[in-house]
């Protein structure tokens, strides 16, 4: 509902255009011919809404979801030009629009906020690939995790430092070291700067528990981290699960999460790699695409299962 009543007042304020006179018009095309092109597809396409709210990363998931062969273009309007590539159309006949938001927490969070300001969405379904760090999951695993924590805030303090803020988790790099020394500097973990205080962000749980129907299985019901850091680290990996019991780290899921704003959401996550526990080269670069391709497919999965 909240998604409607925004693009009312968008569109009020640009239905407004029409009252100026025809020097404004005209001035108002010229300056931003792009911006008015791409506000009037908007409203068209909204029309023939709600469209669920398709969001990936990289080119590499995007290649992967295509591969699917299940997207099917609209017609008139497949393509909307707004601040990167929106892709309208449909999957097993539900209308969807799809966007690759780029790497990072700032991309995504910026993404979906521009998805529900915009147009008329019902929800959004969140993919990708992440790393694994729970050692009894594979590489090729789809993860549903139906909680997220951001774990990239962190007060980097002195030897023997102290905050007055509330934390929840301290990493001293000296338990790290490889030889150990004695002096060292400490991290600690804040939580979110948000109006709440909250850690873990929830995914919906009715789209998890139809998720779970999926075939072949996903992993559904862990949780995941997520920060502006590829992990490729075994002692750190081994903090997050210590530390906070999570099964997967990306960068993008927490902020999709907290920016979805009571709408349902949930993130699917291939398991591409083993966050640093692996010798030798990350195995990303071996089985990115084989993790990108089995989220794709769970998502057009989950899309033909949802009422």
């Amino acid at each position: 509902m909240a998604a409607k009543l925004v693009n009312k007042k968008m569109f009020t304020a640009y239905s407004s255009f029409s009252f100026l006179s025809d020097s404004g018009n005209f001035l108002l095309h010229l300056l931003y011919p792009k911006k008015v092109k791409s506000l009037t597809v908007i409203k068209e396409v909204n029309r023939e809404g709600p469209y669920l709210g398709l969001l990936t990363v990289s080119t590499s998931e995007d290649s992967a979801f295509f591969a699917t062969g299940a997207f099917q273009p609209h017609k008139t309007h497949p393509i909307i030009d707004l601040s990167g590539r929106r892709l309208v159309g449909k999957i097993h006949d539900k209308k969807v629009l799809y966007v690759r938001c780029g790497v990072g927490m700032v991309n995504a969070a910026a993404a979906t906020q521009q998805m529900l300001d915009l147009f008329d969405v019902k929800g959004i379904v969140h993919f990708g690939v992440s790393g694994n760090v729970n050692d009894s999951l594979s590489i090729g695993d789809v993860v549903i995790p139906k909680q997220f924590a951001h774990t990239g805030i962190w007060d980097w303090l002195n030897l023997n430092g102290t905050s007055n803020l509330d934390h929840v988790a301290e990493l001293n790099f000296a338990s790290y070291n490889v030889p150990k020394v004695r002096r060292n500097s400490t991290l600690e973990f804040g939580k979110p700067n948000i109006a709440q205080s909250l850690l873990w962000l929830q995914t919906s749980k009715h789209w998890l528990q139809l998720a779970a129907n999926l075939e072949p299985k996903p992993v559904v019901g862990l949780r995941g981290a997520t920060s502006n850091t590829f992990v490729d680290n075994a002692a750190y990996r081994n903090f997050l699960v210590k530390t906070f019991g999570v099964s997967s780290t990306d960068m993008e899921s927490s902020a999709v999460t907290t920016s979805s704003n009571g709408f349902p959401v949930i993130a699917l996550r291939g398991l591409s790699d083993l966050a640093g526990k692996q010798s030798g080269e990350n195995a990303y670069t071996k089985f990115g695409s084989l993790a990108a391709y089995n989220a794709a497919k769970a998502v057009v999965q989950f899309i033909k299962i949802l009422k």
